[in-house]
């Protein structure tokens, strides 16, 4: 087989032409650095090799512009790589950017569960399932939301005061008590922390 053309695209990527006729799109860096240049005669297994390579460095590639807007878990990282690589160069990936200290479930699984406690005061319970869905082990998730101390109560008196002004009318409360279920609290919880602001209004 012969290379007869390697032409520019967007996003770093070249068309390859064997015999006059498309292949298909590669990362360009990698053919460079592969020599991969007009006029070369290749074999199947060559071709089948400079494909992974360039699979390989667009998923790395891929990690590194996620990872670089926010934190994720490894799980999450390989799915969303997948959606443009191949699960094989999408785990090599992932396996990679663990290597280099980039990704880390117990660290990500450390701040994404403060997040979801303190800034959206969702529940204990509701926070690991939350994690689960990351893609973080539910034995390690239960772990380190045990390891976080938190009042419940206050938790639900610090989303009330934020989301709900008239708590005391009846449409506002059911609002307020639909929410709070939602964010895994149990009605017990959430009646008692309810009848502080009746007693309140009573005073």
């Amino acid at each position: 087989m012969l290379i007869t053309a390697i032409e520019p695209r967007r996003k770093a990527m070249s068309a390859l032409y064997i015999d006059g006729e498309f292949v298909m799109n590669l990362d360009t860096q990698t053919l460079i650095e592969n020599r991969f240049d007009v006029g070369r005669e290749i074999d199947d297994d060559e071709l089948h090799e400079i494909i992974a390579l360039s699979n390989e460095r667009r998923a790395k590639e891929k990690a590194l512009w996620l990872i670089s807007y926010r934190d994720h878990s490894k799980k999450e990282l390989k799915d969303k790589i997948k959606r443009t690589c191949d699960e094989e160069s999408a785990e090599k990936a992932v396996e990679r950017m663990e290597e280099l200290g980039l990704v880390n479930d117990e660290s990500f699984a450390e701040r994404y569960a403060r997040k979801l406690l303190f800034t959206k005061h969702m529940s204990k319970r509701a926070a690991v399932y939350e994690l689960v869905q990351k893609g973080i082990d539910k034995e390690l998730a239960s772990e380190i939301l045990d390891g976080i101390t938190v009042d419940s109560y206050e938790q639900i008196r610090a989303f009330i005061d934020r989301k709900y002004k008239n708590i005391n009318d009846e449409k506002i409360k059911r609002r307020a008590v639909s929410a709070l279920q939602r964010l895994g609290y149990g009605w017990d919880e959430i009646r008692a922390v309810l009848e502080e602001y009746t007693e309140e209004d009573c005073i």
